[in-house]
């Protein structure tokens, strides 16, 4: 385990700094799907799980927290069996992310806030990414014993809070999403496909 200082970083909420709201959305996003925060002795720390096979988005991560920020700090990794958990800690993390609370995300209620709906609004496509490099990927399916294949993404994720968030953000960008199962959105037309592409992609 590499451990990281937590650094002074003034708080958006607290002292309405400047907050990077691209940067933002996007780790909104990785919150949602696999991301707590917990309390330590002096200060909060925010988890992050990916797998530990797409190194690209492990630094991306680290990148996007140290720039929620306001570039203070680095974030630390530990490595956990299959994964690897991406963390910083800092006062201020329940203040950027209310959804924080005791017990799993599914049994409570996560509403967005409306500072928090503002920037989801203007940056629906970091929002999404984050939302599928977290609980989603991109798969090949196959038909016809294989003959013909075709890709599409999947979100899976317990809370019908979060899976709401999903879909309101499809809508806003005009792209087709259903449940294909109770915890599971698919997103399979050729073109809503080709939309993801252009800002999701596979994972790596």
């Amino acid at each position: 385990m590499r451990r990281v200082r937590s650094g002074g970083a003034a708080c958006p909420r607290c002292h309405e700094a400047p907050i990077d709201e691209p940067a933002y959305a996007y780790l909104l996003g990785l919150y949602l799907g696999d991301g707590w925060i917990s309390r330590e002795r002096r200060t909060y720390r925010l988890r992050i799980v990916q797998d530990m096979r797409y190194r690209d988005l492990i630094r991306l991560t680290q990148r996007t927290m140290q720039r929620v920020r306001g570039g203070c700090g680095r974030a630390g990794t530990a490595t956990k069996i299959g994964c690897i958990e991406i963390y910083a800690s800092w006062n201020h993390w329940p203040c950027l992310f209310p959804q924080h609370g005791t017990g799993r995300k599914h049994l409570r209620p996560i509403p967005l806030e409306e500072w928090q709906e503002r920037i989801v609004g203007r940056y629906p496509r970091q929002l999404l990414r984050g939302l599928i490099h977290s609980d989603g990927c991109r798969t090949i399916n196959r038909v016809q014993n294989g003959r013909y294949a075709y890709p599409r993404y999947f979100f899976d994720n317990n809370s019908a809070d979060i899976q709401q968030i999903f879909r309101d953000t499809c809508d806003a960008l005009g792209i087709h999403c259903r449940n294909s199962k109770a915890t599971t959105i698919s997103i399979a037309r050729r073109h809503d496909v080709a939309m993801l592409d252009a800002f999701v992609g596979p994972k790596s």
